[in-house]
């Protein structure tokens, strides 16, 4: 990202901010809905129950993003004693992720709709990389917070699908190691270590798989 900056590409630099912030918005009120349609209505109380991105972003999560190309926003605050049902987590914990398959799809097959249908607003270079990113960018948030270390959406979901004894020691090991593990994977791709490439590929061959139109 400061690579943009240096080489005076703004514009670029702004797009992907915005992509990015959106894409952060829609995660977390992912999380919040769920939660009150399952009884938890701590997001809503706590004021977090919106789509203004003031309320979810974190401006030192956004500022790794620029430093280091990685970062996060607040986690919406839930409160899993208050579900109705014991499939809450799951279900809350998925929604974030599928919040941000849901604005992927909407956002690629409307600008292909828009370029097809020649609107002006989906004209020109700036406008297939912006809208084209937005959805790529959903994509990469989906599937890296499926991941089920440390804090991550997935650490939630995987308990679900393991038996009970299984599950159990899976919740005491990352409870303990799982924040230090996702940590050490970030920083190993810092310093050059492709430890997510893989995820980015997956989300680009992804991309082209949910354009219905």
């Amino acid at each position: 990202m400061l690579q943009l900056l240096a080489e005076q590409q703004y514009l670029l630099f702004i797009s992907i901010i915005i992509a990015l912030t959106i894409s952060l918005t829609f995660h977390e009120y992912g999380h919040g809905i769920v939660a009150k349609l399952f009884g938890d209505h701590t997001a809503e109380k706590a004021g977090r129950l919106t789509l203004n991105p003031i309320a979810h972003i974190d401006p030192m999560g956004l500022l790794m993003v620029v430093l280091i190309g990685f970062g996060y926003a607040k986690p919406v605050p839930t409160n899993p004693a208050n579900y109705k049902s014991f499939w809450g987590i799951l279900f809350v914990a998925a929604a974030g992720p599928a919040m941000n398959l849901l604005v992927a799809i909407v956002t690629i097959n409307v600008y292909v709709i828009g370029v097809q249908g020649g609107w002006g607003i989906f004209s020109g270079e700036g406008a297939r990389f912006f809208f084209s990113y937005l959805a790529l960018i959903n994509l990469l948030l989906m599937l890296f917070n499926l991941i089920p270390i440390g804090p991550l959406d997935g650490h939630y979901i995987l308990p679900y699908f393991l038996p009970r004894k299984l599950a159990q020691r899976y919740y005491h090991y990352n409870h303990q190691y799982g924040s230090y593990a996702l940590l050490g994977l970030v920083l190993l791709n810092l310093i050059g270590v492709p430890i997510f490439d893989n995820v980015w590929r997956l989300g680009q061959s992804l991309l082209s798989t949910i354009i219905f139109v």
